[in-house]
């Protein structure tokens, strides 16, 4: 792919899916759902999240791949993965209730 504004996109979106799955695999432990909701979801919300977790970094791979060559892409994604990581555990531990943007749907399944 030609190099310019819609690499960078992608670049961007991966980036996105990258944070994305990184904060609902954390919100799939009940440790961390205890810190953000204040109770622990239930287990099907769990697996729930789990599962949008693993396709929300599998599509960030994906977005990594359309822009580069897979030896790039797989080094951009695990770069990735790991600032995402790192911005997930700061938070957590600065400001847990702001993940709840991540997944507005759970707070009714919380049980």
């Amino acid at each position: 792919m030609h190099e310019g504004v819609p690499a960078a996109l992608l670049l961007l979106a991966a980036l996105v899916a990258s944070v994305a799955g990184m904060g609902w695999l954390a919100l799939s432990m009940p440790v961390h759902a205890q810190q953000v909701w204040g109770e622990p979801p239930t287990a099907a919300t769990r697996r729930g999240l789990r599962i949008a977790g693993v396709l929300a970094l599998l599509g960030a791979l994906v977005l990594c791949l359309v822009v580069d060559h897979a030896t790039m892409a797989s080094l951009v994604w695990v770069m990735g993965l790991t600032a995402a990581a790192v911005g997930v555990g700061m938070t957590l531990a600065w400001q847990p209730h702001w993940l709840r943007l991540l997944s507005p749907w759970v707070r009714a399944r919380c049980g």
